[in-house]
């Protein structure tokens, strides 16, 4: 077994006296934890040592290092694979990261999305897919241009679902929700799909997604998954290959009401209503619709 209490001695005493970890020594530290080579006890202290000093760009940097170095990636496509994580399932709204991934699909690209049951309450965009008839698929393999693909994160790596799971135990998110939301696990031209909740953590995907050199998207998801909010305009942002630019300025308001958007976040209550908009019986709302048209622009340049 190896060790990282030489670590947590840096970053377990506190918001203020905890100090940064150097990227390679947190690329060092997240390699231990998803190679399983250290106790359950030392993970539980790395998971809220980091939860109360949060992490700093240069450690997700290395997290991200670690976790590149290890996935099983999936083969390139013909066209850059469009990743969209998808860890946080439906609270108030339904879950409409399906309908993203299904649209994107309808433009041709490859789709991969990815995901995990991290709590028990929430409705899963999987089981979205899965009443679409589009199952999990049962191993890591290339996605055709036209597919979308459903995989569980233990398939990419099982230590990354390990570490996920840590949650259930100790009831608070980890290191770990950040990364998968913001790794790439393709092997080949990719457009990353993310989404931020807290502008902090907008700020911190920005400069990990240009210090990495990554193609991708950012804005404010719903309720934690990476699809726009139906209801309002927001700010998005697109890197290709590190380069930032300004896709979309945040627009004020917020609609009153989206044609058809059902009260009920049930799994058949939200497949039903993706069906309607796919078939064109309901319309496709606007911010979503951009989305899409922002997303196919970036994987002609990825």
């Amino acid at each position: 077994m190896g060790s990282i209490a030489h670590y947590i001695k840096d970053i377990g005493r506190g918001a203020r006296g905890a100090r940064p970890l150097e990227r390679a020594q947190a690329a060092d530290l997240f390699g231990q934890v998803l190679d399983g080579a250290v106790t359950d006890l030392e993970v539980g202290a790395f998971c809220l040592a980091m939860r109360v000093k949060g992490e700093t760009t240069q450690e997700m940097a290395g997290f991200l290092d670690a976790t590149h170095e290890r996935l099983n990636r999936l083969p390139a496509s013909d066209r850059a694979v469009v990743v969209l994580p998808s860890y946080n399932g439906a609270r108030r709204l339904p879950v409409l990261t399906p309908l993203l991934a299904l649209l994107l699909a309808r433009e041709g690209l490859p789709v991969l999305v990815h995901g995990s049951a991290t709590e028990s309450s929430r409705v899963l965009a999987a089981d979205v897919l899965a009443a679409l008839d589009v199952p999990a698929q049962p191993s890591v393999q290339r996605i055709a241009c036209g597919q979308v693909a459903v995989l569980e994160t233990a398939q990419l790596h099982p230590g990354l679902k390990r570490l996920l799971d840590v949650r259930r135990v100790v009831g608070l998110r980890n290191a770990g929700h950040s990364v998968v939301k913001l790794m790439q696990p393709v092997d080949g031209p990719a457009v990353v799909v993310g989404s931020y909740t807290h502008p902090a953590f907008g700020t911190v995907m920005t400069e990990l997604f240009q210090l990495l050199g990554m193609t991708a998207m950012l804005s404010r998801g719903l309720e934690g998954e990476v699809v726009c909010d139906p209801r309002r305009t927001p700010q998005i942002d697109g890197f290709v290959r590190g380069e930032h630019a300004l896709l979309q300025a945040q627009q004020p308001g917020t609609a009153g009401e989206v044609p058809g958007l059902p009260q009920d976040i049930g799994v058949e209550a939200a497949a039903d209503y993706t069906r309607r908009v796919l078939a064109g019986n309901l319309p496709v709302p606007e911010p979503i619709a951009a989305q899409v048209r922002h997303v196919v622009q970036l994987a002609s340049h990825a």
